[in-house]
């Protein structure tokens, strides 16, 4: 088997923890201690986060911030189902990241960074949230509300954080959470801030199987 080749490593601001991207063939794999965070092989889950909200939300001039790039698969396929009018903000926090899809993984995500409707903002996604005015906000933040690796990340999850979301979208706009499993004590606050909750269940790879992952989709009435 093809041994895993280290290209680079970046420190999460703020929290200190190391993120390593690694490559072995055609496949690449970013890291955050002892967890894989993210591999470009496995990415149905991804691809649906984005492909749930764009099919509800549905028009023309549309404003959509992704929280987290990652491998770049919700925003290429955010970019694939909104019009020539819409935007998608990502707001990312480790800059190598943005580096890196300006380097080896540029063809993962196929380019996307240089779609003119694609504004990359180097920061941590809750202040993004604080511009308001978006139809969507979707978030795929270390793991979901039970977070992996930075504590720092819960409260984009807790009430407060959920009610700034809330805030931040237009009415009808839709707030979608990927998450590593199921969380009713998440759910709940969902529906006592005033969202409409639906949960969908995805697999990892899609009709190939692979883990199983959840992604609640919260509307604003």
């Amino acid at each position: 088997m093809i041994p895993w080749t280290l290209l680079d490593t970046a420190v999460i601001p703020g929290d200190g923890g190391e993120m390593r991207l690694y490559q072995r063939g055609d496949e690449y794999s970013i890291r955050v201690g002892p967890y894989e965070l993210m591999n470009s092989r496995v990415h149905a889950s991804e691809d649906a986060l984005a492909e749930l909200v764009c099919e509800r939300m549905g028009g023309s001039n549309r404003r959509v911030l992704i929280g987290g790039l990652g491998m770049g698969f919700t925003l290429t396929a955010v970019l694939q189902r909104i019009d020539a009018k819409s935007e998608a903000i990502v707001a990312e926090l480790v800059p190598a990241v943005v580096a890196w899809h300006r380097g080896p993984l540029r063809g993962v995500s196929k380019g996307a960074l240089d779609d003119r409707r694609v504004t990359i903002r180097e920061e941590d996604v809750a202040r993004v949230i604080a511009d308001g005015a978006y139809d969507a906000i979707l978030l795929d933040v270390d793991n979901g509300p039970a977070g992996l690796t930075s504590k720092h990340n819960d409260r984009l999850y807790t009430h407060g954080g959920l009610r700034r979301a809330y805030d931040a979208l237009r009415p009808k706009g839709i707030l979608a959470v990927w998450s590593g499993g199921p969380d009713d004590a998440f759910v709940k606050r969902l529906r006592q801030t005033g969202f409409t909750v639906e949960e969908v269940k995805v697999r990892g790879r899609g009709a190939k199987g692979g883990p199983r992952y959840v992604i609640w989709l919260a509307s604003r009435p």
